[in-house]
Formats: C-alpha cells, structure tokens, sequence
C-alpha cells in the first residue's frame, strides 16, 4: 500500500477510535464495583483493522505491533473503556513514528545490510566463476529496490522495464540512470534466461560495482 494511503489509514482509525469512544456507557451496580465499557462489535472490528494495519505498515515484528498485541490481552479489572484508552494509545505512537519517518529509516537501515549482504554474496560466487548466479542475485538486488522505490512514489509495481520508465518519468532518477539501469536488466534477463554467452565475468562484476552505487545514490 502506497505511503500516503497508509498514512490517511492512520488518521482514519484514530477518527474510528473517537467514534467508539462516544458510545461509552456507564454502569454501576449494588452487587459490583462501577466500569465503563464501549460497543463491543464496533470496538472488535476496529482492533482488527488496527491489527491489519500496524501488520502493513510496521511488520508484526515490530514494537508498536507487539506491543498492541500484548495489551490486548485480558486484563482483570480492566473494562472495555481502558482497553480502548491503551491500544488508542498505541496506534498514536505509531501514526506518529510512520509520519515522522522513523519507520522508514529503520527498514531503510535494515534493507540496506540485507542488501549488502546479497551483493557480497553475488560477489562471492563471481569469484567462484558462478558468474550467472551472481548476475541473477544481483538483479534480485536492483529488482527489488526499484520495486520500494515504486512503492513509495505511489506508484505501480510490476515488471522491471516498467518500473524503470515510471521511475525516470516521475523524476526519481535521469535517463541516463534509466538507460544504465536497462542495460543491467538486460545482463540480468540473459542470467536468469539461461544465456551465459550473452555476457562476460566482467560485465557482471560491473553490474554489481553500478548496482551498490545506485542504492547509496537512492537511499
């Protein structure tokens, strides 16, 4: 989902929350101590979309998604009203890391050493003479990282030719980097094809050199 929908989800959900909030019903009996509670249907269906939510727009590894999962626990002398207080709270300190670009950054540090680590590998088998394989990885690499940026831009994802041209159009990068970029989808395709006479060692150990500079060049 692109990053502004995910943004205005976030807005939306804490709008949801007020509306919950406004059916708050107080009761009091002779027989129990007094609670407050909310509409239960209203209130399971939103910890859902919250859920779906965090899920997308963190990861479920993430605090702010373990940290809602874990308060939603069944709490003894906790009523409906405080639940909803706690797991608002939450969803508030998430919208504000993922508007903030907190989010970002950290998935950016974390993307960055996953890649890193795919192209010391791509590397690695070239060094080996496993030129093909390395290509194919290395393509991963690239593939991948256009696929984020589309993503980010709002737009479409799909077949790496396409994501280049939108990604020059949209003025993400020039067409001199468009022209390049095609060149090495080109050395990619001819791996993943089964075509190793199409390119050499070191048009491979190029490709992967021009793939680590584009990602410091676009992170």
């Amino acid at each position: 989902m692109p990053t502004q929908k995910l943004s205005a989800r976030f807005a939306d959900l804490i709008i949801q929350a007020k509306t919950i909030e406004a059916t708050k019903t107080h009761h009091r009996s002779e027989y129990s101590s007094e609670y407050d509670s909310v509409d239960k249907n209203q209130f399971i269906g939103w910890k859902v979309k919250v859920k779906n939510l965090l899920a997308s727009a963190c990861a479920k590894d993430s605090e702010h998604y373990q940290a809602f999962v874990e308060a939603e626990k069944p709490e003894s002398h906790r009523d409906s009203w405080q639940e909803l207080q706690q797991l608002k709270s939450i969803l508030m300190a998430a919208q504000e890391d993922y508007d903030g670009g907190y989010l970002d950054k950290v998935r950016s540090l974390v993307q960055a050493e996953l890649f890193s680590d795919e192209l010391d590998q791509a590397r690695q088998l070239l060094a080996a003479s496993y030129a093909t394989p390395a290509a194919v990885v290395a393509g991963v690499v690239l593939e991948t990282k256009l696929r984020d940026m589309c993503t980010a831009q709002g737009l479409s994802t799909g077949k790496l030719d396409k994501m280049n041209a939108d990604l020059a159009k949209a003025g993400e990068y020039s067409l001199l980097v468009q022209k390049r970029v095609t060149a090495i989808a080109d050395v990619r395709n001819s791996a993943a094809h089964g075509h190793p006479e199409k390119f050499t060692a070191d048009d491979v150990r190029e490709m992967i050199e021009y793939v680590e500079r584009f990602l410091l060049d676009h992170s």
